[in-house]
């Protein structure tokens, strides 16, 4: 449901922010975010992933198809239908630096953001998911 702001009653779309920070080894703490942000989008939220800490593994395309939980679809095909949608992924800049991945290995649709860009969509979101 879109919320009034406080200028002369204007209509505010949802936005939802979501920090990803678990990898491969939580296996249901990697899957869950991705769950809330396509049934989030199903719901007419903007939905924006970021990835930070050990979550950035899940965003290499070597690792991305590996990861699945019991009774959850796997992440990738949760992650091909959020970005059917239109979703946004987030990579945090000096966590990917620290790990060594290359920005080749990352899936599709990945960008690579410094701590401001993530500061700037969670000050503009209506909530924020962290996992």
């Amino acid at each position: 449901m879109p919320k009034t702001g406080s200028k002369r009653g204007e209509i505010m779309a949802e936005k939802l922010v979501i920090l990803v920070t678990h990898g491969p080894e939580d296996p249901e703490m990697a899957t869950i975010p991705f769950v809330m942000a396509t049934a989030a989008q199903a719901s007419s939220v903007e939905v924006v992933m970021a990835f930070q800490s050990d979550g950035v593994w899940l965003m290499m395309k070597e690792m991305v198809g590996r990861v699945h939980t019991a009774d959850f679809p796997p992440i990738q095909e949760l992650l091909s239908a959020y970005m059917e949608e239109g979703g946004k992924l987030y990579i945090c800049g000096p966590c990917v630096k620290s790990r060594k991945i290359a920005l080749e290995d990352l899936v599709e649709g990945s960008l690579i953001v410094s701590a401001a860009t993530l500061i700037g969509e969670i000050t503009s979101a209506t909530s924020t998911l962290v996992y």
